[in-house]
């Protein structure tokens, strides 16, 4: 999905266009929870484990599912990535293709069907959360603990794709950030069986951009958290710059950041999945960050994983 999250949905308060939109917001949950009733769950003799959200996009499901394809591997296991076919969304797939095999087809249950062919022998179903075509072995929920739920309503009123309710059918949550014990609370009053694990990026590579004058893009999810990232990393920026998720790179808008960027005699600086989208003729006047993901208690997590294959 190529846009902008309207600021308003990360508002504490709600906000009038969000009351103005609330009606929709109704009648998309109706919608929802009328395809859910109808819709027959398919079960697979191989585990399914899914990497999914409630809120809407930046919640770093794709370095995580990276991580947890590399988890399996070490437990001796033959996992790969399946996902619903997108065509914008090939910046995720180039990324998970320098990790592993990814199966996508317009079904899902078609993409784990040809992932079996292939002795995958575990999919890591990616953004499959509201699938309810397809038995989960494991559901794992992810949030970024800066934005949470925003302004706590569903879609178009707010980012949320459900209510909260929808954690009665996850396992694990996935917390990027601080812990917050005011968020575990929220969490836990909608499922008390759930176990929560929080994630920090560790960012490799960074000696190429140290006390270096730095000009910061990203069209992601939620460019902010990048932004944020750099300033914890000590990294001062000349400039940041906001695209739209998933954003399609213009030549003219590369030129244009190139020049400012020689103006200010300042290294160009995005993400990995930025970088993916930027046409090769550009790639060596833009540089990125190569972020891993690291699992708090990793090894208790680990046995959470274990516990389905």
């Amino acid at each position: 999905m190529n846009f902008f999250k309207p600021k308003f949905w990360d508002k504490n308060q709600i906000s009038i266009l969000s009351i103005f939109l609330f009606p929709i917001s109704l009648i998309v949950k109706l919608l929802a929870t009328l395809k859910k009733i109808i819709t027959i769950e398919k079960q697979f003799s191989i585990p399914v484990i899914c990497i999914g959200n409630i809120y809407l996009g930046g919640t770093g499901k794709t370095p995580f599912c990276i991580e947890l394809f590399s988890i399996l591997v070490n437990l001796n296991m033959n996992p790969g990535f399946v996902r619903k076919k997108y065509k914008s969304f090939q910046d995720e797939i180039d990324l998970m293709k320098q990790t592993g095999p990814v199966y996508q087809n317009n079904k899902r249950s078609s993409a784990i069907k040809e992932a079996m062919l292939n002795k995958i022998n575990v999919a890591i179903l990616d953004d499959g959360f509201q699938d309810f075509s397809i038995k989960k072995n494991l559901s794992i929920i992810c949030f970024n603990e800066k934005q949470w739920i925003g302004n706590g309503l569903t879609i178009p009123s707010g980012p949320l794709r459900e209510n909260l309710s929808a954690l009665k059918r996850a396992h694990i949550v996935i917390i990027n950030g601080d812990q917050n014990t005011a968020i575990e609370k929220k969490i836990f009053s909608h499922n008390k069986s759930l176990k929560i694990f929080y994630t920090k990026y560790v960012v490799e590579k960074i000696s190429k951009i140290e006390k270096k004058e730095i000009i910061a893009f990203a069209g992601i999810g939620n460019p902010e958290n990048f932004f944020y990232l750099l300033k914890e990393m000590h990294i001062d920026t000349v400039d940041e710059i906001k695209f739209s998720d998933h954003h399609r790179y213009t030549e003219k808008e590369l030129e244009n950041l190139i020049n400012k960027s020689k103006k200010n005699n300042a290294i160009l600086l995005t993400t990995e999945k930025d970088y993916l989208r930027i046409p090769k003729k550009f790639n060596k006047d833009i540089k990125y960050l190569t972020i891993k993901v690291m699992i708090e208690n990793k090894d208790e997590f680990i046995n959470e994983v274990k516990k389905i294959i």
